[in-house]
Formats: C-alpha cells, sequence, structure tokens
C-alpha cells in the first residue's frame, strides 16, 4: 500500500493530497529514508513525519483493505512517538544549515536590502 493511501486512510492525515503535500515537502520518512507518496508500505515499517508543530513516529501494524472508520484507524498503526514542536524548534529547522554568510564569508544583513 502506498504511503499517502495508508496515512489517509487510517486518519493519521485528512486527505490524500495533504498526504501527498507533506511528502513532497520531505517531512515524511520510512525506516529511516525519505519517503515519496507512492513509496510501498509493508508490515513492519517505522513512519517518522514532521509537522510544523508536531513530530510523529509509527510503527505499521496491518495495513488496511478498503475503508477504514476512525474508531478503527488505531488498529493499523502503534504511535511510537508524538512530540509537540516548540516554536525555537520550528525556527532551528528553518534556519538549519544557514549560517547568515555569503560567498565572500562576510555576514549578511538581511535589513541592508531595503
Amino acid at each position: 500500500m502506498r504511503l499517502d493511501l495508508f496515512l489517509k486512510k487510517t486518519c493519521v492525515v485528512k486527505s490524500r493530497a495533504a498526504a501527498k503535500t507533506v511528502c513532497d515537502a520531505g517531512a515524511a520518512a520510512v525506516n529511516g529514508r525519505t519517503a515519496k507518496a507512492s513509496q510501498e508500505l509493508r508490515v513492519g515499517d517505522v513512519i517518522a513525519l514532521h509537522f510544523v508543530q508536531r513530530d510523529l513516529e509509527l510503527h505499521v501494524l496491518d495495513l488496511p483493505h478498503g475503508n477504514v472508520s476512525k474508531r478503527d484507524a488505531g488498529k493499523y498503526f502503534e504511535l511510537l512517538r508524538d512530540d509537540a514542536v516548540t516554536r525555537d524548534d520550528r525556527v532551528g529547522r528553518v534556519l538549519e544549515g544557514f549560517d547568515g554568510a555569503g560567498d565572500d564569508g562576510d555576514v549578511e544583513d538581511p535589513a541592508a536590502e531595503r
């Protein structure tokens, strides 16, 4: 089963389009590797999702066949981690790898461009 379908059918995200957006942004990983929406899942896989306000890690217990009710959605995965992301963590993710230096090594002042 595709990653985007699994996330939608198990009510982790509201729609398949939302699942695709998460994957396209590079915020989804399967077994430690960045995953596309079309990634095929198997029982035993571990899915890591990085949303703006929280990080989730799921262990796939079973693959749903057909539609799944919200009440039964939790039977298909085990929640390994559900961490809230603080504002400082979000800023750190955006700035990760940014050291403020241009090509010449001088620190740039973003306000100077105005």
